[in-house]
């Protein structure tokens, strides 16, 4: 035995844990979108719960990110803290399944020429390396690198486990190994705290099974000195998902990770109760001394979680209520859209579904925000009230908050997103979440505009008003397509922006005659004119902006006017558009037949 054995031992460790990363990366990144909407599909039937916590914990490989994103769903108000129970319970469960995986170490091919041979570690990290390699370096489908790296991390994961266990075969003949566990067998606490610490340190308890599996090679670990150390893994590992539940989270949150602490305590003291009881009347005495190998490692940890799980099911409740007196409620929230802020979550960088619905969520908010300041700004031209001035500058005070907090998060999530279709979707993001707060801020001069106005008793005349409205009601249905187009991705309700924003160029400058017209007859009050000017500069912006809003969302769905989209909307404007022709003569005729009847009223 040498240093250079411990070398091959800490070096596979290394390979283990780096490919059992590696594949949990990729199984969120390919599933992400799957399982946002299977997370939400959650309602309280505690059964469908389990269910979908065992079956998302068995795919992306981590109870830990199962629970994370269940106290982060939580927070965000899209699941109750009812509803994660099973989910955390069902996770707990799951994580089993990896263990279940690597018991193929102790596969019996039956003769090397046995083609169970491929199921072998040795066979299967090679083939798993190659076709890892041939998905990344010659995919050309969407999820090939996803599927790559999923690949190639089983290969690491399995050629790590195998340094692993040849470093402990040399270990054995020293008898450190047989030392250190014969040492844990007479001690159950030691062996207890051993399993806590080691899962505490490595934040995972898959991790800590396999490395448990790949001692199991040394032919010396018995069942006596290696169940505490699987006991002791599941503080370890919910003490680290409770930690971080707990990281800059609101009450309910808190209380998921509490939950997750409180059920595995349950589990613990139930299997070491059971243990003892069954080992007292003799029933474990056929393997209580025996030697264990990977495979009975793998299913001791699946009896002692699915035992537990269905002994404690019935009182899953009392864990609920307790989290509840433990972790008291949040104070007051600041604002309404507290609970889609919390959303805007680093723990959901992990999985890009949930953290880009996040962003979309409060995006959406924020454009709604402003279209509707937009409209109460609108009433004030004609109506002044200082109730409802006051509600456009609170509001406004929102706008400014999610504007910075999306936009912060945003940045933070860039160098996360990873597959090339999130980041486009995170690019849209980018550049309409300027552009939904500046509507907000056209709403804040229009505002402004009216109480000037107020303040000084003056009006525009009834005439103008009605001119205005019309332009109004021409803005109000830009506004709606824009938001039709980005809530449903509407590619046609984007094209129709570009035309109507003509047609509003084109009254804004109508607008513009007709005020100098009465100018000049001495029906408008000269001292109104700067406010006129201000109105039209706003109303024009706020039909640009919409344009803008409309531009980037078509460029989303079809990213290549990305590099030539300047020539393409210029050619819709040019007039060598027939469908454009054709949206813009129907917005010209329906708008200007409403501006004529003004004109002949008066």
């Amino acid at each position: 035995m040498s240093i250079f054995d411990f070398l091959t031992l800490f070096g596979g460790l290394a390979m283990f844990l780096y490919g059992m990363r590696l594949m949990g990366d990729g199984l969120k990144e390919s599933s992400s979108g799957t399982l946002k909407k299977a997370m939400e599909s959650v309602t309280n039937n505690q059964l469908k719960a389990f269910l979908l916590g065992f079956g998302i914990t068995a795919i992306i490989q981590s109870s830990t990110a199962t629970i994370v994103i269940t106290s982060g769903l939580v927070g965000a108000g899209l699941l109750t803290l009812h509803q994660s129970i099973g989910i955390i319970v069902g996770a707990n469960v799951g994580t089993t399944v990896t263990g279940q995986i690597i018991r193929l170490l102790d596969l019996d091919t039956g003769g090397a020429t046995s083609w169970l041979q491929l199921f072998k570690p040795s066979s299967l990290a090679p083939i798993a390396l190659i076709i890892g390699i041939i998905l990344i370096m010659g995919g050309k489908f969407k999820s090939s690198r996803s599927l790559g790296n999923i690949a190639i991390g089983f290969g690491i994961l399995f050629s790590g486990l195998m340094n692993m266990t040849a470093a402990v075969n040399v270990l054995t003949e020293s008898g450190i190994v047989e030392g250190l566990f014969n040492g844990l067998g007479n001690n159950p606490v030691l062996g207890y705290l051993t399993g806590a610490a080691v899962a505490f340190v490595l934040q995972s308890s898959s991790a800590t099974i396999g490395i448990l599996q790949a001692f199991s090679a040394s032919g010396v670990l018995t069942f006596k000195a290696v169940y505490p150390v699987i006991v002791g893994v599941y503080l370890g590992d919910s003490v680290t998902t409770g930690i971080v539940c707990f990281i800059g989270a609101g009450a309910e949150q808190k209380r998921v990770g509490i939950v997750n602490i409180l059920f595995n305590i349950g589990k613990m003291a139930l299997i070491l109760i059971g243990v003892a009881l069954l080992h007292s009347l003799g029933f474990l005495d056929w393997i209580w001394d025996s030697v264990v190998n990977s495979g009975i490692i793998a299913n001791a940890n699946t009896i002692f979680n699915l035992a537990a799980s269905i002994l404690l099911f019935p009182v899953v409740g009392l864990f609920e209520k307790t989290s509840i007196r433990l972790v008291p409620d949040d104070k007051e929230k600041p604002n309404k859209y507290q609970d889609k802020l919390d959303a805007l979550n680093p723990m959901f960088f992990d999985t890009p579904a949930l953290a880009l619905r996040s962003c979309y969520d409060i995006l959406l908010t924020l454009l709604r925000s402003s279209k509707d300041n937009i409209e109460k700004s609108f009433g004030l031209l004609e109506k002044y009230d200082e109730g409802i001035y006051e509600e456009i500058m609170e509001e406004e005070k929102n706008i400014d908050l999610i504007t910075d907090r999306v936009s912060r998060y945003i940045v933070e999530f860039l160098p996360d997103v990873g597959d090339s279709q999130n980041a486009a979707i995170l690019d849209q993001y980018y550049k309409v979440v300027t552009e939904f707060e500046r509507l907000g801020d056209h709403a804040v001069n229009i505002a402004n505009n009216a109480n000037n106005m107020h303040s000084h008793d003056k009006k525009f005349t009834g005439k103008a008003l009605e001119e205005i409205a019309v332009l109004e009601d021409l803005l109000k249905d830009i506004l709606d397509k824009a938001e039709q187009a980005f809530e449903k991705r509407d590619v046609d309700a984007a094209f129709s922006i570009e035309p109507l924003q003509q047609v509003a160029s084109e009254m804004v400058n109508k607008l513009k005659r007709h005020h100098l017209d009465r100018m000049s007859r001495g029906e408008c009050d000269i001292y109104v004119d700067s406010n006129f000017e201000n109105l039209m500069s706003d109303m024009q912006r706020i039909a640009d902006v919409s344009t803008n809003i409309g531009e980037a969302i078509m460029i989303r769905v079809h990213p290549e006017l990305a590099d030539n989209g300047h020539v393409y909307f210029t050619r819709l404007r040019s007039g060598k558009d027939e469908r454009f022709n054709t949206a813009y003569n129907e917005a010209y005729e329906k708008y200007s037949d409403r501006f004529r009847k003004v004109a002949q009223n008066g």
